[in-house]
């Protein structure tokens, strides 16, 4: 396979060019989709592309469900209950309708479906909390989209989302998807409101018999936000030669309005430019067009990412490289979607630097890469690996530039731009001669596990007729 040449890495290892562009994607602040902050953050983008001598800089908009945040409460009636109302203890969930609903609380656990059915009798006009967290058991990630919808349909009139992990804030994360607004109230609330909220509406037993309590206390969630329809946009540029079939090197430029949206995903934009810039140094090398985006709106329903697979040529697309939440370490992560060609590619990379990579097959529908998957397209979703429990410090107000390291930033550029480039010069989207072959929807539809095929149809998000 063609290697990156020595002069580019150590172009990348020393480079401040994205280290600075996320410094100011972050200095934006609100970037959620929609916004004047994400339009602001893609026109940055450009002027990164433009910067870097990359060719059509420019924006790409469409339509989408716009959502705007209100003020958010959860209070708790009875001899001790509590309000809570400040934004490092509740937030709503974009795609949740405005109102206030009082009922009892139950606690679902993590969410499963086990646990809602264990619930079930005492569901139907209850609010629903469920924890961020996901089992180790089993075995694979439930969205939290799954867990609001679930308990929609068991009855409840609300949905309180708790994180998991303590210390990290309360998650914000989409629950609407294509079926917007929801059909109830839904609150992310931090680990300790939950714990509090938990032990105080337990009501009955030892702690209620004190309180002299015969029934638990209702819990009362407040939700001011707007759901309306409004545009978003793609920054978009390209490199190498002309050709009609392009490599895409993607990510997304929007972020959750709570936080600065440093790692998810500013960074995943500063490396699309940053790789971009590092291309065109070596721009002759290259046998096939590299297409540099970052999409707008990916927290709320992959639109951005859905736009450009519904007005790009399939046969135009030689592949797909996404990068999302990958600047927390510098050990890199590739979800391959069951291509073993790009697989085959990020190895040999990882060969030649000497560097940790871990691979997963399974097709995953979370990240801008679904949209290209889901029609047979090659496509993989880059991250990096930490310590943190689950998402760490993604969808919190702590997403912040502080927790991220510009010498990760460099080492996943200088990984990403050496696999990129082996793509577009062994003669678009091969590897060492292995084609990386566009697969049929009905391949990819029957790959696709069957818990994912739930929280697809759960959230309205199923793309392939029955």
């Amino acid at each position: 396979m063609t290697a990156l040449p020595d002069r580019v890495v150590g172009d990348a290892r020393t480079s401040d060019f994205g280290w600075d562009l996320l410094t100011d994607l972050t200095d934006i602040g609100n970037r959620m989709a929609g916004s004047v902050g994400e339009r602001r953050g893609a026109e940055r983008v450009v002027e990164a592309f433009e910067a870097a001598g990359l060719r059509n800089a420019g924006l790409d908009e469409f339509e989408i469900p716009g959502w705007w945040r209100g003020d958010a409460a959860v209070e708790l009636a009875g001899p001790v209950g509590r309000r809570h109302d400040g934004s490092h203890e509740v937030i709503a969930l974009p795609g949740t309708p405005a109102g206030e609903v009082s009922a009892p609380l139950v606690d679902v656990g993590e969410g499963t479906d086990e646990q809602f059915e264990a619930a079930s009798d005492e569901l139907d006009g209850a609010i629903a909390m469920a924890s961020s967290r996901t089992p180790d058991s089993h075995g694979r990630w439930i969205h939290r989209m799954e867990k609001y919808v679930t308990a929609a349909e068991h009855g409840a009139v609300g949905f309180v989302f708790r994180n998991h992990v303590e210390g990290a804030l309360p998650p914000t994360g989409e629950v609407g998807y294509h079926n917007r607004p929801g059909p109830i109230p839904a609150v992310g609330i931090s680990k300790e409101v939950g714990e509090r909220l938990t032990r105080l509406a337990a009501g009955g037993g030892e702690a209620g018999a004190r309180r002299g309590e015969a029934d638990a206390p209702e819990l009362t969630i407040e939700v001011d936000c707007r759901n309306e329809p409004t545009t978003s946009v793609n920054a978009v540029a390209d490199v190498g030669p002309d050709t009609d079939e392009a490599v895409l090197l993607t990510a997304h430029v929007d972020a959750h309005d709570v936080s600065d949206g440093a790692n998810d995903n500013g960074a995943g934009s500063a490396l699309v430019a940053e790789v971009g810039r590092l291309l065109e140094s070596v721009e002759g090398d290259l046998d096939t067009r590299v297409h540099l985006v970052t999409f707008g709106a990916e927290e709320i329903g992959l639109w951005g990412a859905s736009h450009a697979a519904e007005t790009t040529p399939h046969d135009e697309i030689a592949c797909v490289i996404n990068l999302d939440g990958a600047c927390n370490s510098r050990n890199l992560r590739v979800g391959t979607n069951g291509f073993e060609g790009m697989s085959a590619v990020f190895e040999a990379v990882a060969r030649a630097f000497d560097a940790p990579l871990e691979t997963g097959e399974t097709i995953s529908p979370h990240g801008d890469q679904w949209a290209f998957v889901q029609e047979g397209i090659p496509a993989v979703m880059a991250s990096t690996m930490s310590e943190q429990s689950g998402r760490g410090w993604g969808h919190t107000h702590a997403d912040t530039l502080d927790k991220l390291d510009p010498r990760d930033l460099r080492e996943v550029a200088t990984l990403i731009a050496a696999a990129t480039y082996r793509f577009a010069t062994d003669g678009g989207g091969t590897a060492g001669g292995e084609s990386v072959a566009h697969r049929s929807r009905s391949a990819v539809r029957e790959s696709i596990d069957d818990g994912y095929v739930k929280e697809l149809k759960t959230g309205g998000r199923w793309p392939y007729e029955e």
